[in-house]
């Protein structure tokens, strides 16, 4: 066989699924069939236009799978072994990865550095909505599936379990912090559950949509909040006795979570900002304190790499966490349009889909 499936962008508001060659594999890649992938907000911008991809791409950035054939250099692993593979898939030998940015590795080789480079699957090479995908750099970014792991139970690792503890981490949350969360989509859930970990007495979930509130009370939410029944940020601050909260996560990328974010935290907190925005924010003058309230806005792109990988791995096999719940439709690979088109509009309730070629 020296063809497959995969799901491209053809253009804006147009994806097809299409026969293409099956990759070959270089020294150091790993050839990985794909068993389980899924679709992202992300890939919903680029259907939409809102984030450029070259025409005849293949999307996805999320891979479950098992090694199919690897490259002479690679080693440590064997074919027919499960893996996954972070969506932020970095060579760890730039300028940028040595100094702590995984994630924006690429761009000039003097350098080493590109606004969120480590993103390659479904963003600069073909990505993991298809039958099979080509692993770069595999020795540094497949990691080893634990025998007793469910695809759906790993499915969030390789993106909405990484962003959202990455937003949880980059929020500086310490022991007895009090932290909001604005969004209760997969990955201000993650979030959710990731400030839990981090150490957080008090976390605000924020959200329109009571089924979703529901699911953050059972990854750790303490209050839930839906704007569409309560003014939120005088509820937060009615909450936190006017103070404001430690640290706010904002996980959906639009000027009015991004402000409500900003105005009901405290002076010196932090602003962990996960969204992925499609035009120009704007800061009000009052909720920045003019710039002189020691306020910080981080914005993050979760790291990748093997370790990563593994380390979220053993938090699930650990029973400290179950994402399972997050998956709640499932299709084939040759229903990909049927499938956008859900999670696209958001009908029907759905989380995420699981994705399956085979």
């Amino acid at each position: 066989m020296s063809s497959m499936k995969a799901t491209v962008f053809v253009a804006p508001g147009k994806i097809e699924l299409r026969e293409k060659p099956i990759p070959a594999v270089g020294p150091g890649d790993a050839l990985v069939r794909i068993t389980t992938t899924t679709i992202c907000g992300t890939d919903v911008h680029i259907l939409k236009g809102e984030y450029p991809v070259a025409s005849g791409l293949t999307i996805g950035h999320e891979p479950v799978g098992v090694i199919e054939k690897l490259g002479a250099d690679v080693k440590g692993y064997r074919e027919g072994q499960r893996v996954i593979a972070g969506a932020i898939c970095p060579s760890f030998t730039s300028y940028g990865c040595q100094d702590g940015h995984p994630a924006q590795d690429g761009g000039c080789e003097c350098h080493g550095y590109k606004p969120m480079g480590g993103w390659r699957f479904g963003n600069t090479i073909d990505g993991t909505q298809a039958e099979y995908v080509l692993v770069p750099d595999a020795q540094a970014n497949l990691a080893p599936i634990p025998d007793g792991l469910s695809d759906e139970q790993v499915l969030m690792c390789p993106d909405i379990m990484s962003t959202g503890f990455s937003g949880a981490e980059a929020a500086n949350i310490k022991i007895g912090d009090v932290v909001a969360v604005f969004a209760q989509g997969p990955i201000g859930l993650c979030a959710v559950a990731g400030a839990r970990l981090r150490g957080a007495s008090c976390i605000i979930a924020v959200d329109g949509i009571d089924d979703r509130l529901a699911i953050s009370r059972r990854l750790g939410a303490d209050v839930t909040l839906n704007f569409r029944q309560v003014d939120v940020i005088a509820e937060i601050m009615k909450l936190t006795g006017g103070r404001g909260v430690d640290s706010a996560i904002e996980a959906l990328g639009t000027q009015g979570t991004f402000e409500s974010a900003l105005r009901i935290l405290k002076p010196g907190g932090t602003l962990s900002s996960l969204g992925v925005y499609s035009s120009d924010l704007r800061i009000p003058l009052d909720a920045f304190n003019a710039g002189l309230g020691d306020k910080k806005i981080v914005s993050s792109l979760c790291p990748g790499g093997k370790e990563r990988m593994r380390r979220l791995m053993n938090v699930l096999e650990s029973d400290r966490l179950d994402l399972s719940p997050l998956v709640t439709h499932r299709y084939k690979l040759d229903q990909i349009v049927e499938a956008y088109d859900l999670f696209s509009h958001q009908r029907d309730g759905v989380l995420k889909v699981a994705i399956q070629p085979f």
